[in-house]
């Protein structure tokens, strides 16, 4: 089977969530499985020179972009057994902060879905499936069923659209949009890709592809109902029948506290211990004091999905249950300027760095006690997959793929490996975290327990891996389709068959 998975960002390229992670897994996961999977996504100014050093060059073309021919160059760096590409245009990619700048954003999107589709014949590579991953891949599905169809290099290619945050739709004039990608008029209807008046590039994901996947099964059930639907949620009950729900992996790989190459110290189940270290080294760092205080984490894009608004309210209040936090994470104004007062009223209590920091993650998730995940909701969710992996017990909300991922404690027959609450509710979450305190303080012996059970559960990628071939073979005819097309080619079979009998008789 072909593959192609288009991605606007990939490990180990660029990253600033979680799609880059599963850009960068999940296609490494396919190949192993023996099939041919390649990536494709844009050439960065951003991307480290390492892996530009190592990029050869494909070829080049003229894309059609609108009223004027645009420049796009193909280049590629084999790395894992994948193959993957790059688009290059220093107009379109040549920025330093890839999402966030308004139009420019969504023509840099635009661009990619035409030149993607354009480079297919050019690099000698035209897949079975093409595997589109949220709204900057969304055109992709659109151009293809609308503008490619009648092509029979693009007519036999189907499309897999995966959802990893319907909140981030890609949003746009649609004269800027469809005016540069050569879209009909007919298409900027309610059924088609027309929302409130724009065009949403996420819509032509959802209409356009054959199948619709998202990134656990929870979150496949809540992006039908109004409160998580994002106004998308009629078309995903329309589209129900061909909407899956396949819970994402870890890279065991990067993420292995036995290896980890960002700590100083380094354990595993047999040597649990060495976990205080790793808690001692974090107190250091970020100036707390090296007490024997639970220490809870929090790394997360400090927005009101992610719950800050429930930390907010009832800061004070955890602040009571004598713990420590660590912060780490961008994002708005608002909850910056919370994480910054409550360095100040809480010194060597609270660290909040406001930055991107990978080796700081690593180390928070090896030295907390605890990790924070309010969510407001959730699609799959990585960092509590993580933090299990660390020795770190979650406490999280019942959403997405936080409640498929982590069981709460019963203190009646010992089971879990966390700790939840169900409502979007600050005193609710006050409630959680003042519960997992307890239990640290006062049962050792039951917290150990749970942090054994966590580092021995397995989210790796070989089980999503075969969910996502299953649902590509679905797809795909079946193999004899094509010789029936042929009369002179029927007999091929039946030679082929006597042959084997002949032998084994013999």
């Amino acid at each position: 089977m072909k593959v192609l998975f288009c991605a606007s960002e990939c490990v180990p390229f660029v990253k600033t969530g979680g799609l880059a992670d599963v850009a960068g897994a999940l296609p490494i996961a396919l190949a192993k499985e023996g099939h041919d999977v390649r990536v494709i996504l844009p050439n960065y100014r951003v991307i480290d020179t390492y892996w530009k050093n190592r990029m050869e060059h494909v070829c080049h073309f003229d894309v059609l972009f609108g009223w004027e021919k645009q420049y796009c160059g193909i280049n590629c760096v084999v790395e894992s057994g994948v193959t993957y590409y790059f688009v290059d245009n220093e107009s379109h990619f040549g920025v330093t902060e890839i999402y966030g700048d308004g139009i420019t954003e969504g023509l840099r999107f635009a661009f990619f879905c035409r030149a993607v589709l354009e480079a297919l014949p050019l690099i000698d590579f035209v897949p079975d499936v093409m595997h589109l991953n949220d709204w900057q891949t969304g055109l992709i599905a659109t151009l293809l069923k609308t503008q490619y169809v009648a092509n029979p290099i693009y007519a036999r290619i189907k499309t897999v659209f995966s959802i990893h945050n319907l909140k981030y739709q890609g949003i746009f004039s649609w004269r800027e949009i469809a005016g540069r990608l050569g879209l009909d008029e007919r298409y900027f209807t309610y059924e088609y890709l027309e929302f409130f008046g724009c065009i949403s590039c996420m819509k032509g994901g959802l209409v356009f592809s054959d199948r619709l996947c998202t990134v656990s099964p929870t979150y496949a059930e809540e992006i039908k109902t109004p409160f998580f639907g994002e106004n998308l949620d009629g078309l995903l009950r329309a589209r129900e029948n061909t909407l899956s729900g396949i819970l994402n992996g870890l890279d065991y790989s990067i993420f292995n506290p036995s290896d980890d190459r960002f700590l100083t110290h380094h354990f595993d189940t047999d040597t649990l211990d060495n976990k205080l270290a790793c808690k001692r080294a974090l107190q250091r760092e970020c100036g707390l004091e090296e007490r024997d205080a639970p220490l809870i984490g929090m790394i997360a894009r400090l927005s009101q999905q992610k719950g800050l608004d429930l930390v907010e309210r009832v800061l004070g209040d955890i602040m009571r249950s004598d713990v420590q936090i660590v912060f780490l994470g961008k994002g708005d104004r608002r909850f910056v300027d919370l994480l910054n007062w409550a360095n100040w009223r809480y010194p060597k209590r609270v660290h909040a760095r406001i930055e991107l920091d990978e080796g700081l993650a690593h180390r928070v998730y090896a030295g907390a006690d605890m990790f924070l995940m309010p969510s407001q909701f959730e699609p799959c969710g990585l960092s509590q997959m993580i933090a299990l992996r660390y020795g770190c017990v979650p406490i999280v909300r019942e959403t997405g793929g936080l409640r498929d991922t982590i069981k709460p404690y019963n203190m009646y027959t010992d089971e879990g490996n966390g700790f939840s609450f169900a409502n979007y509710n600050a005193h609710e979450m006050l409630f959680t975290i003042e519960r997992a305190v307890t239990y640290w303080n006062e049962d050792k012996a039951m917290w150990r327990r749970m942090m054994l059970r966590g580092m021995a559960d397995r989210f790796d990628w070989a089980k999503p891996a075969r969910a996502y071939l299953a649902l590509y073979e679905k797809m795909l005819p079946p193999p004899v389709a094509e010789e029936e097309e042929s009369p002179a080619e029927e007999a091929a079979p039946l030679k082929v068959a006597s042959i084997a009998t002949e032998e084994s008789e013999a």
